[in-house]
C-alpha cells in the first residue's frame, strides 16, 4: 500500500472513531485507562507507584517544540509533572522552543553533532532526522516496543508504521499527527460577499477584492515560507510529483508552484511586509482579524484569538493553474516523535528511567492530553475532547481528502528546502524565474547527496 494511502486510511479511521466517541461519550472508560500500572477502581485514575526509598536521583533533559505559544505547551508540562509526581527521584529539564522559530532546527543539529544531545528528543521523522539517525545518535525502538507489549499496543498500528525511517527501523515514538490547510476567516469572506476559495478562480477573486479594501488576503511570510511552498508544490505537482522530491531529477510541475506564488503576489495577496516578518507575525495578523486567510498546520489553532477560532474553517489549497493536483490533496500525517539518545541508552544510570519516561510521554493518556490541547490527530485510540468547530472541520477535511502527503521538506535535504525558501521572494519580485528557482534547488540537492 502506498504511504499516502496508509496515512489516509489511518486518519479516516481516527475520524470515524472520533465521531463514534462523540455519540457515546459515557462509554469511554477504556480510553482513559493507563497504559500500564495500577488503577484506582473508584476514580479510574492511575495510581502513583511508590518509588524505592533508596532510588538514585536522575536528571533527564527533554527537548521539544512545545514552547512559545504552542497550544500544547501547558499540557505537555502537565504530562511531565505527572511523571515526576510518581518519580520524585527524577528531575526533568523541559527544554522547549517554538516550532515557528527556525532556530530549533539549528539547536537540534548542533546538539546532536556536539555531544550535547538531549536524553529524549521530540523532532521530525524523515529527511530531517537522517543525519543523526545515520550517525547512530539515537537508538531503534523496535526491540523496546516488542519488549513492552502494553506500550506498543497503545498506538494505532499505522502511527508506528509511518514512523519508520528509510532503513525500516522505528526510531521515534509518535504522539499526535497533524493536518495542514488553507485556513479561512468565514466572517471576513461573508462580510465581503465572497465565496470560500475552493478553486483558483475563487481564490484570486477573493485576493483582488480583499486587497482593494486593505485587508490582507493571505498572511504568509517570504523567508519562513514553509507552508506556502508545501501547498503550492503539492497542488502543482500532485501527490506523485511531490513525492519524487528532487533526487532523481526535476519535476516540471514544481515550477508552476512558483509561478502561482508570483501571480498571487502581483494580485496583492501577501502582507506588505512579508519580506521582513516571520510566521509568528503572520499568525498574529490572522489572529487579530487583519487577514482573511493563512496557510498553517493544526497546531496553530490554539494560538489564535477566540473570535478568530470561532469564525475559521479549513479547506484544501486549490489547484494552481495547470497543476496536477486534484484540489482535494492535503499535507498531513504523523511527522514527529520522541527519539531516545544512544548515549542515554548506554548510560546504566539513566537508561531505565529514560525508557519509562518515553513510555509515559507517549502513553494513551498522554496522547489524549496533548491531542485535546492542540487538536492533533492522536496516535492512540482515544477520545479527543474539547475541540473547536474549526478542528472538527480539519478532521472532516482529512477524512474526505483524496490523498494525504508528508510535507515536501521531508522529501528533500534540509539545505535544499532552505534554498527553495530563499527563492520565494526572488521569484515573486521578478529577480529569478520559477525555472531558475527549481534548478537552484536541484543543484543543492545533488551537492548534498554527494
Amino acid at each position: 500500500m502506498k504511504r499516502t494511502s496508509i496515512v489516509l486510511l489511518s486518519i479516516m479511521m481516527l475520524f470515524s472513531m472520533f465521531i463514534a466517541a462523540c455519540g457515546n461519550s459515557n462509554n469511554n472508560a477504556g480510553n482513559n485507562a493507563p497504559a500500564s500500572g495500577n488503577t484506582d477502581t473508584n476514580t479510574n485514575q492511575p495510581v502513583a507507584e511508590e518509588p524505592a526509598k533508596d532510588a538514585e536521583k536522575v536528571t533527564l533533559r527533554v527537548f521539544s517544540t512545545f514552547g512559545g505559544t504552542d497550544a500544547a505547551r501547558d499540557a505537555f508540562q502537565a504530562v511531565i509533572d505527572e511523571f515526576t509526581a510518581s518519580h520524585p527521584n527524577v528531575t526533568i529539564e523541559n527544554d522547549t522552543m517554538s516550532a515557528n522559530d527556525d532556530g530549533f532546527r539549528t539547536k537540534v543539529n548542533t546538539d546532536m553533532t556536539s555531544g550535547n544531545e538531549p536524553d529524549l528528543l521530540f523532532y521530525f521523522i524523515g529527511a530531517d532526522a537522517e543525519g543523526f539517525v545515520n550517525a547512530g545518535k539515537v537508538v531503534p525502538l523496535n526491540e523496546i516496543l516488542d519488549a513492552n507489549a502494553d506500550w506498543k499496543n497503545g498506538f494505532i498500528p499505522d502511527a508506528l508504521e509511518l514512523a519508520r525511517q528509510a532503513d525500516g527501523n522505528i526510531y521515534a515514538a509518535p504522539l499526535t499527527g497533524f493536518y495542514e490547510g488553507l485556513f479561512v476567516n468565514k466572517k471576513i469572506f461573508e462580510d465581503n460577499g465572497l465565496e470560500l476559495p475552493t478553486d483558483w478562480t475563487k481564490l484570486t477573486t477573493a485576493v483582488k477584492a480583499l486587497a482593494a479594501k486593505d485587508i490582507i488576503p493571505l498572511s504568509v511570510p517570504f523567508d519562513q515560507s514553509h507552508y506556502l511552498i508545501e501547498h503550492t508544490i503539492l497542488s502543482a505537482a500532485g501527490p506523485a510529483g511531490q513525492d519524487k522530491g528532487l533526487a532523481e531529477g526535476i519535476e516540471p510541475n514544481w515550477e508552476k508552484a512558483y509561478a502561482a506564488m508570483k501571480e498571487l503576489y502581483e494580485l496583492g495577496a501577501f502582507p506588505k511586509d512579508a519580506a521582513t516578518i516571520d510566521l509568528n507575525m503572520t499568525g498574529n495578523y490572522y489572529s487579530e482579524g487583519l487577514a482573511a486567510m493563512t496557510i498553517e498546520g493544526s497546531w496553530a489553532i490554539g494560538g489564535w484569538s477566540d473570535d478568530t477560532r470561532a469564525n475559521t474553517t479549513v479547506i484544501p489549497f486549490p489547484t494552481v493553474p495547470g497543476g496536477a493536483g486534484s484540489g482535494n490533496d492535503i499535507v498531513g500525517g504523523f511527522g514527529s516523535g520522541f527519539y531516545l539518545s544512544k548515549a542515554t541508552y548506554d548510560d546504566a544510570a539513566k537508561k531505565d528511567t529514560a525508557i519509562e519516561l518515553l513510555k509515559h510521554l507517549t502513553s494513551p493518556n498522554s496522547i489524549k492530553t496533548i491531542a485535546s490541547a492542540n487538536g492533533g490527530t492522536p496516535a492512540a485510540d482515544v477520545e479527543v475532547t474539547g475541540l473547536q468547530q474549526v478542528q472538527l472541520d480539519g478532521f472532516a477535511m482529512t477524512a474526505k481528502a483524496d490523498s494525504i502527503s508528508a510535507p515536501v521538506d521531508s522529501k528533500v535535504a534540509p539545505e535544499t528546502f532552505s534554498d527553495l525558501r530563499a527563492s520565494v521572494q526572488q521569484v515573486v519580485t521578478g529577480k529569478k524565474t520559477p525555472t531558475e528557482a527549481i534548478e537552484s534547488a536541484k543543484k543543492v540537492e545533488d551537492a548534498n547527496k554527494n
